[in-house]
């Protein structure tokens, strides 16, 4: 039973993390696109600059549960997805430096390169986050030791780049409806024209990503042996159909809030799907990784779950509290801190 309630704990803190950090990684990733001028390209730091680093503290409370809950997990995590995980961390690195430098020298050219920065360290993070958990949902090539069997390219397989891909669609619109409830003008226009052209293309590639998980995964076999499950699919689909609708209305917010539950639900179905095993293994299930096999004490669980009980909350109160107090639209009339 411990070992269920952790196995949910994780799935729902990585959606948490791909829903908040998610807006800041896809905006960084167009803002080529929609800045037109630097005060625009300062805006666009500004309506990330209060939220993005408390947004990756669910990427280490994630990495920490997997750590500590599940300590097998993380050891064949971090040993066979090594190159990619440093990819996804030195890039992750340059984003935010890139928020503390780009105003320290008055130069066009050294704002144009911690810019330039911006965009790497947001497009890489999405693409090799999606292609990473495309990658779990389908079966990694664990062999009878616990090695993946593979490298980066191994990854680099057209179900990973599907999901790649789907994250990055998923993230640029959801960051395109941030920026749209938060600034005014032009740049508000031209963002809301963005996440609205994203929309089919996104719909597109999720249902695409959806028939490719049942012809080359087992996704879906937890969701036949329990109807039910079936239900968790309310959440992606009313978030995709949701966010069109506010859209066209330009209920940014409210957009915005559909755009996550997609994010969130296309995550959790993918979890739920692969449940009893944290990482199935491609080569024998029997090889899998899974909440029995790599799960810590029982005592190191309940002794965690009751630090969690009393700590998440905490988190969730000063997020909430950082989100309201700073997210309010920008104007180009304000001291912008970036």
């Amino acid at each position: 039973m411990l070992e269920t309630i952790w196995f949910l704990l994780w799935g729902i803190l990585w959606a948490i993390y791909f829903v908040l950090d998610g807006f800041d990684l896809g905006l960084g990733t167009i803002m080529p696109c929609l800045a037109k001028n630097d005060t625009e390209r300062r805006i666009i730091y500004n309506a990330m600059g209060p939220f993005w680093d408390g947004n990756e503290v669910w990427l280490i409370t994630a990495g920490g549960v997997t750590f500590a809950a599940f300590p097998k997990a993380y050891a064949v995590m971090f040993s066979g997805l090594y190159t990619a995980l440093m990819l996804l961390l030195i890039a992750l690195i340059i984003r935010g430096v890139s928020f503390e430098f780009r105003n320290k020298v008055d130069s066009p050219g050294w704002r144009k390169i911690w810019d330039t920065c911006l965009v790497i360290g947001s497009f890489l993070p999405a693409l090799l986050l999606g292609v990473a958990f495309a990658n779990i949902f389908k079966g990694l090539p664990i062999d009878k030791q616990g090695i993946v069997q593979g490298n980066l390219f191994s990854l680099l397989n057209p179900y990973g780049l599907v999901g790649g891909i789907l994250f990055v669609l998923l993230f640029v619109e959801h960051g395109a409806l941030w920026l749209a409830y938060r600034s005014t003008g032009d740049l508000q226009i031209r963002s809301g024209n963005m996440a609205a052209k994203v929309w089919p293309i996104k719909v597109v590639v999720l249902v695409g990503f959806l028939i490719y998980s049942f012809l080359a995964t087992k996704l879906f076999t937890n969701y036949f042996k329990t109807p039910m499950l079936f239900l968790l699919l309310i959440l992606p689909i009313g978030g995709v159909i949701l966010s069109r609708v506010y859209i066209s209305t330009q209920k940014w917010l409210s957009a915005w809030i559909a755009s996550a539950c997609t994010i969130a639900g296309t995550t959790l179905f993918g979890i739920v799907g692969i449940y009893p095993a944290l990482l199935p293994s491609s080569l024998n299930p029997a090889y899998s990784i899974t909440i029995y096999n790599s799960a810590s004490s029982t005592l190191t669980l309940q002794i965690m779950l009751g630090v969690v009980a009393v700590f998440i909350p905490l988190v969730i109160g000063y997020q909430f509290w950082v989100y309201k107090t700073f997210s309010h639209p920008i104007s180009t009339h304000e001291k912008l801190e970036y």
